[in-house]
């Protein structure tokens, strides 16, 4: 607060600032614009707060109280979208409009694959997806090429010419997990099999032995029997065939996954046959993973009650699933999205990751590092020589040309998409199946892509890392250091070394006070007490202390204009805002999870405290004791 008050009172119209930004990002003074933008991001700010509610007493509902929506920034950290990873949630709720920018896409020399994108997209609406249709013929004629589907097929189905392995290695290619699934190693990125869950909506385990009164049982039981009431079987049918693919997974989840010195050379072969039409090199000690063996001998008990399973399990990855909290259209724009993340991701950083923006997040980051280290210095808990007492070296922080590289090669592969204009079924195929290929391309190709040494995917979360940094809620290059700092301080874990402060004498003993803090919250319990929060707490008062420090810099420096350092229409003084928006990133519409976050990172905070004056007793601060950790 020193700082702060060396120059004078915190209010809209008085306290001014000196802070490098006072120009727009294309170098033309501030005008207008810029104004109008911070009063719409004030007032955003501002729906979210609930006013009536003291700030020392609960913050998390002061500042995010009235917030009604999901939170694509919480379900990115904290989980993931279907299974699928969570490198697309960046661009939730900005792909649609994405599909209007031709203009864009023609000067990234994209626009054949962007109108691709746009036809798979109204294709998608104008589908009758729910319920959903498991007898569409298309499907159906699928299933019967790669196994068969006695429930439906009958007398014309036959056991001897079925194969449990074949048919689930035809399923990796549509995306789908059948008995065996498919991972891929680092460079050069070759394929491996490993065992995938069974089950639908909840996988099933152990507990499926206990009978059919558990959740478990009965989630799983109604998926199927949907998928075959498509078919009009009869009731009697539809309990026949669930019953015996319950009778398969009660002897199936016994089966345990071991590696031992062996042979499994029928099944590598089959596999690299199917899937990779016999191409790739197999390595030629192969550890054979004895889970294929022996699952071998339970399907061979249960042959026809595994091809219903399987055929279900292909008609569950081609399922929208929707629900009563989704749409169609996000349901179409999330699949568009996912199928085709390196052109959008193209699109949206053309538009995010310019100079400017890229130089302020720059110095912020730097500036937190410079703070980290100047705390490690100082640490009298961390021995002179210590490693620890040294950060070490980054990688360059917005490096693209490894995944600029590999886009260039991948985003011409969603031009190959057939879009079949009288059947959604078809074109879904086509899809899915586009799908698995893109996602093997770096397999397929590595020997043309040989500088490379990452996975798709991990380059990838890079690309929403950036994201991530460049964009609202997190950062804008138009916001005061408050909220630039505020909203970056949840990244600060990229430069602590927590492994190494965590077998240090000091950060143990931090973690002591810490966990007799806490037990003074009653919306803490110990089934969520995992140290997160420490780690919360830490990366906050480090990112405020380099903000101080980087606004005392600033102020040091006599050449720079001034300019505000607040928000419009927010009466509150710029440390008060690096806290409603380091918490405002939390807001979500399920609270419990994100208040604990808010809340461990706020707790024993003397600088949030002194920020709202926080009498002890209230409810942020119901003890005068606080816990010292960098």
């Amino acid at each position: 607060m020193e700082l702060f008050q060396k120059i004078g009172t915190f209010r809209p119209l008085i306290f001014v600032l000196v802070l490098l930004f006072s120009t727009k990002s294309d170098g033309n003074p501030i005008t207008n614009s810029k104004t109008d933008y911070l009063d719409s991001y004030a007032n955003l700010m501002k729906s979210y707060m609930n006013f009536s509610v003291d700030p020392c007493e609960d913050f998390y509902e002061y500042s995010c109280g009235n917030f009604k929506q999901s939170s694509p920034l919480l379900w990115m950290i904290w989980s993931n979208s279907r299974g699928r990873g969570d490198f697309t949630n960046h661009l939730a709720g900005k792909t649609e409009a994405f599909l209007g920018r031709m203009d864009l896409a023609e000067s990234l020399n994209v626009s054949k694959e962007l109108k691709v994108a746009q036809r798979f997209y109204n294709a998608c609406l104008g589908a009758s997806l729910s319920p959903f249709p498991a007898d569409d013929p298309h499907y159906l004629a699928l299933i019967r090429s790669i196994g068969g589907f006695p429930a439906v097929d009958g007398a014309n189905w036959n056991a001897s010419h079925f194969s449990w392995f074949n048919m689930s290695a035809h399923m990796t290619n549509y995306g789908a997990e059948g008995l065996i699934n498919e991972g891929i190693y680092g460079y050069p990125f070759e394929p491996y099999l490993y065992v995938p869950e069974f089950g639908f909506d909840t996988p099933v385990e152990k507990d499926i032995l206990l009978g059919n009164s558990s959740q478990t049982y009965k989630l799983n039981e109604e998926r199927m029997r949907g998928y075959l009431r498509s078919f009009k079987l009869s009731e009697d049918k539809i309990s026949e065939v669930i019953d015996g693919v319950f009778a398969f997974w009660r002897e199936a989840v016994k089966v345990e996954e071991t590696f031992l010195p062996g042979n499994c050379e029928i099944f590598e072969n089959n596999y690299f046959q199917i899937v990779w039409n016999g191409n790739l090199p197999k390595d030629p000690n192969p550890r054979c993973n004895s889970y294929f063996v022996d699952i071998d001998k339970v399907c061979a008990k249960y042959p026809e009650a595994v091809a219903n399973y399987l055929a279900m399990k292909l008609l569950y990855a081609f399922d929208a699933r929707l629900n009563a909290t989704q749409t169609q259209q996000d349901y179409c724009e999330e699949t568009m999205r996912y199928t085709m993340a390196f052109l959008f991701n193209k699109l949206l950083l053309s538009e995010h990751f310019t100079e400017t923006a890229k130089l302020e997040v720059v110095k912020v980051m730097l500036e937190l590092r410079k703070t980290v280290q100047k705390s490690l210095d100082k640490a009298d808990w961390l021995d002179s020589k210590d490693p620890a007492k040294k950060l070490p070296k980054t990688e360059p922080l917005f490096d693209l040309a490894e995944y600029k590289l590999l886009a260039d090669r991948i985003i011409p592969e969603i031009g190959r998409l057939e879009i079949v204009d009288d059947s959604y079924a078809a074109t879904n195929i086509n899809l899915q199946r586009l799908t698995v290929d893109i996602d093997r391309f770096s397999t397929r190709h590595a020997q043309e892509l040989y500088n490379s040494s990452r996975s798709q995917h991990s380059l990838l979360d890079d690309v929403t890392l950036l994201a991530t940094f460049f964009q609202p809620p997190v950062f804008d290059p138009s916001w005061p250091y408050s909220l630039k700092f505020g909203g970056l301080a949840s990244l600060l874990g990229r430069f602590v070394p927590k492994e190494k402060f965590q077998h240090q004498r000091g950060y143990s003993q931090g973690i002591e006070c810490f966990v007799d803090y806490f037990s003074k919250f009653r919306i803490l319990d110990e089934n969520q007490r995992n140290g997160s929060e420490v780690e919360d707490f830490g990366q906050l008062r480090l990112s405020f202390a380099a903000y101080q420090s980087y606004i005392e810099h600033l102020l040091e420096d006599p050449k720079q204009e001034k300019i505000s350092e607040q928000m419009p229409g927010l009466d509150l003084l710029p440390e008060q805002l690096f806290f409603l928006k380091s918490t405002q990133l939390l807001c979500s519409a399920s609270k419990k999870e994100a208040k604990y976050k808010a809340v461990g990172s706020l707790t024993s905070n003397e600088d949030f405290f002194q920020a709202f004056n926080c009498p002890v007793g209230s409810g942020m601060r119901p003890v005068a004791k606080t816990c010292p950790l960098w």
